[in-house]
């Protein structure tokens, strides 16, 4: 990753709440029309306010910071999962290096969050590769399971293990989280690069992993309470061309259901692009299109699509490469044997770098490494507009993780890492590998049904009672 300098042109708008106070405030009108789709405006710009040169703070007007925990200081954090029930009111935050395991907080009065749980690998002190990557959560008979995946280098204690799983229906009562298995990663050492928890169509809750061997797995989750683990490995998804060793493989995996075609599909960022399968057989994927030789992407790192499936946002990884936004329609009708050329482009600063991001049409939130938590306006894919935003880092420009054997180095990964959205009532979760866990609302955005944007009812958060079938309203069910 390249140096840039320090950042002048920042997208940051003026505050006027709690530690924000003193910063300029926008119309609420003009924002809540913007947030929600109504109108083009973008947020205006201006330079950051800051108590220390070259150190972002304080946020746009329609985010409002609930709570904040500190969980251990540089690249303890990596991802976080929320909860989708209201009755279970929980947020899982994998955490890395000597912290390895993660922390379970309790986010029923967001304005008060507190830590209740905290599991560490006991070799966590030894702790080669990052230790705990992302966590995902799924129900299954009535209970309910976190799944850890983690990364741990050759020759560490667990390098093998790519996933454990725990079983967390007992919450808020703690004494009883158990942990009930193991995935090992069929790669042998390396453990997962990113997993993603799924209900499929024909009822299977499944577990999509990003493996060192040019393909991803996917693993039946009851299979895997059942054990052996080894056995519950129903399907590979190859990189098309990819050489099947640690040399190439996905970063970044997810699945969704498409309403229009009843198919289930896999999303995969990785060597050479980006890359969709039907997955509705898992032991028989089928390449329905890529996105290969586009200009300025080696490898995909993030793959995101919209809820009809006809639109995708794409990360790399890459410092001063923005989120690109690709029209995956000529792919999937066979008009095009691959895609090439995205329509739309967004950045939070051109200096630095995006990590995740989670879309609930038509607005997508972005875990923005140095700028924190953005949230942007995807209703013209063509012309993406910053809708709002909090700076979490706390850190000077270019001061991110160099690897394991320096840690503090010079690049821009750093700060926002994961992020998440409760659908039921819009509270957002974001993991910042320098701070910690953050909760914030957008104003204007009480919740998420792709009813209401007219679009399907399909986002990274499943319906693990009914499955997708019925949260797209295709057997006449409404959730």
């Amino acid at each position: 990753r390249g140096r840039g300098s320090d950042d002048r042109g920042a997208l940051m708008m003026a505050s006027g709440r709690g530690p924000r106070r003193g910063l300029v405030r926008r119309g609420a009108a003009a924002l809540l029309a913007t947030a929600l789709g109504l109108g083009p405006a973008a947020a205006q710009q201006g330079p950051p306010g800051s108590i220390l040169p070259g150190v972002k703070i304080g946020g746009s007007a329609n985010v409002r910071l609930l709570s904040h925990i500190q969980l251990g200081g540089f690249f303890k954090v990596s991802d976080v999962a929320i909860e989708q029930e209201p009755s279970r009111p929980y947020v899982y935050v994998a955490q890395a290096l000597d912290r390895a395991g993660f922390t379970i907080v309790d986010v029923k009065d967001p304005d008060h969050a507190r830590v209740l749980y905290r599991w560490r690998f006991p070799e966590a002190g030894q702790v080669a590769e990052l230790g705990a990557t992302r966590p995902q959560y799924f129900k299954d008979r009535g209970r309910y399971y976190l799944i850890l995946g983690v990364r741990f280098a050759a020759g560490s204690p667990n390098a093998k293990v790519g996933a454990v799983v725990f079983d967390v229906t007992s919450l808020p009562d703690t004494t009883r989280i158990r942990e009930v298995a193991r995935i090992e990663s069929p790669a042998g050492a390396g453990g997962f690069r990113g997993i993603f928890a799924y209900k499929h169509s024909d009822e299977q809750a499944l577990l999509f992993a990003a493996v060192d061997s040019g393909r991803a797995a996917i693993y039946d989750l009851d299979s895997v309470l059942a054990g052996p683990t080894h056995t519950a490995l129903v399907g590979r998804i190859p990189i098309p061309g990819a050489r099947q060793d640690a040399g190439a493989g996905y970063h970044d995996v997810y699945a969704a259901f498409d309403p229009a075609s009843h198919q289930d599909r896999f999303y995969g960022a990785g060597t050479g692009g980006y890359y969709v399968y039907d997955v509705t057989r898992p032991a028989q994927p089928t390449l329905l299109t890529s996105i290969v030789g586009s200009a300025g992407v080696a490898d995909g790192s993030t793959f995101t699509p919209t809820p009809d499936g006809q639109f995708a946002i794409a990360g790399t990884d890459v410092q001063y490469s923005p989120l690109r936004v690709f029209d995956l329609r000529d792919g999937l009708s066979g008009q095009v044997q691959t895609i090439q050329r995205p329509v739309g482009a967004w950045t939070a600063d051109w200096h630095d770098l995006a990590h995740e991001q989670v879309i609930r049409w038509p607005l997508a939130f972005v875990s923005s490494y140095e700028d924190g938590l953005q949230v942007f306006n995807l209703a013209d894919p063509r012309n993406p507009q910053t809708v709002g935003w909090y700076y979490t880092c706390g850190c000077p420009h270019e001061a991110g993780f160099a690897g394991l054997t320096a840690i503090h180095g010079t690049t821009v990964v750093n700060g926002a890492f994961g992020v998440d959205v409760r659908n039921a009532d819009g509270l957002i979760a974001l993991s910042d590998a320098n701070t910690g866990l953050w909760l914030f609302r957008l104003d204007g955005f009480a919740g998420w049904n792709g009813d209401d944007v007219g679009m399907p009812n399909v986002s990274s958060a499943q319906d693990w009672d009914r499955g997708p079938l019925a949260a797209t309203g295709t057997v006449n069910l409404i959730p």
